[in-house]
């Protein structure tokens, strides 16, 4: 009898640990009775008495303002907010584990393609604001953090920054930067006659087995990734026409710009060469902005030129948004801070700490924006960008893709053949995803 009994506690100790630990409810009103759907469309969130909250965010700049967004919240509604520093890339695999466990923060830093995935794991707690982020924000943006479900989008994210990236150049060795290709080749040439074994001279540089820069190419000539918009992952546009013109566009830049093999061509490398004055142009994103206005390069930054077909190359670009975890003790108080955060004054904020684009509609009007050329730039590109598909099958497609480019920079492969190879196997690890 004892035994039975001692059995049966245990078993109750078991269902109240696990009660402790179920999610607030990925959307409003599931599984907590306060949170309801009437605060949908209001503009104004009553948070839960006693709440307290954890905010997981990027180091430096992201990091400074974090800080400063939880110190003004905590000024304005009395809401302490603890700030812990965890790599935005780094929070899925640790939100899969700490979720569940609620040790996760209630808000936190995520990109924006691992959406789905984290949707699909009840990961996410769905925006309860939606209908502002719709009017004030990008559309783009507002897509990126939104998953279709059952017909319908349903926004998770609050989104705080887009970025992409744009074609670099430095002004002490470019006169007028190219708008074609074709000018871009000529250009190039032109510079890197003087070139030596002991002093290296490049017109131009970018990582060639990086899928996330060749995709501008793919995607400018006609290919994609998946259909339906990137939302149809039983449709792959990987190896159509326009990718294979964009490997033999790639096999041009090869044979007549850069001479060198994928491996010895780092973002080290390039970063150092550009910094150095030996290199003309380069591809890269506002995270090299910084490091390269400190080591003195007359920086310029432009769109990417337009391909022999006349039309622009469609770069991947990435959102960073907020999240709600949806284990959070305090759902409300943690929507209320996300919210706060993507507010006008605290993404204008954000700008002048990171240098990022601020995905609301009214800051990138502003003059404090229009008038930095180097932000305008980047907006400029994010405009022809695609944004990185965010549903669970985009996770095979990058290994895959990189070799094809890789084999078709090194050795010069067949593009159709090495396109084929990639796509087979995107196939069949995606066949396996969704057994």
């Amino acid at each position: 009898m004892k035994k039975a009994t001692k059995v049966l506690l245990i078993m109750m100790l078991i269902v109240a640990l696990t009660a402790c630990n179920k999610p607030s409810g990925t959307k409003p009103g599931a599984e907590a009775p306060t949170n309801t759907q009437t605060t949908k469309d209001s503009k104004e969130i009553k948070p839960e008495k006693d709440a307290s909250l954890l905010l997981w965010d990027n180091k430096d700049g992201e990091g400074k303002w974090a800080r400063y967004v939880a110190k003004e919240f905590t000024k304005k509604y009395g809401i302490p907010v603890k700030y812990q520093n965890v790599n935005h890339t780094d929070v899925p695999s640790k939100l899969k584990v700490d979720g569940p466990a609620g040790l996760a923060a209630d808000v936190f830093n995520a990109p924006h393609d691992q959406v789905g995935s984290l949707a699909k794991s009840g990961l996410l707690f769905e925006n309860m604001v939606a209908n502002e982020y719709k009017k004030d924000f990008m559309k783009v943006a507002f897509d990126a953090t939104s998953v279709n479900e059952n017909g319908k989008k349903v926004l998770y994210g609050f989104p705080i920054s887009i970025e992409t990236y744009a074609l670099y150049y430095n002004k002490d060795l470019v006169d007028k930067p190219a708008k074609t290709w074709e000018e871009l080749f000529a250009q190039a040439k032109e510079f890197s006659k003087g070139s030596t074994k002991n002093n290296p001279k490049y017109g131009f540089m970018m990582e060639p087995g990086n899928f996330y820069y060749t995709h501008a190419f793919l995607a400018g000539y006609g290919g994609y990734v998946f259909g339906n918009e990137n939302t149809n992952p039983n449709q792959l546009g990987l190896n159509n026409k326009g990718a294979v013109k964009s490997g033999e566009f790639m096999q041009r830049i090869h044979k007549e710009l850069l001479p060198l093999k994928v491996e010895d061509i780092s973002s080290d490398v390039i970063s150092t060469l550009f910094n150095e004055g030996k290199l003309m142009y380069r591809i890269s994103g506002p995270w090299d902005v910084k490091n390269h206005l400190d080591a003195g390069v007359n920086l310029g930054v432009t769109p990417l030129p337009k391909l022999d077909n006349n039309k622009s190359p469609k770069s991947f670009s990435g959102i960073k948004s907020y999240f709600v975890n949806p284990y959070s003790k305090y759902p409300k108080a943690a929507t209320l801070l996300a919210q706060f955060a993507t507010s006008k004054e605290m993404l204008e904020k954000r700008y002048e700490l990171t240098g990022q684009i601020p995905p609301r509609n009214d800051l990138v009007k502003s003059d404090k924006f229009t008038k930095d050329p180097i932000s305008m730039a980047f907006l400029k590109q994010t405009q022809k960008a695609v944004p990185m598909p965010n549903i669970p099958e985009m996770e095979p497609v990058f290994g895959p893709m990189g070799t094809a480019y890789t084999t078709i920079w090194n050795n010069n492969q067949d593009p159709q053949k090495a396109f084929d190879t990639a796509v087979k196997q995107i196939k069949e690890t995606i066949k396996i995803q969704q057994r």
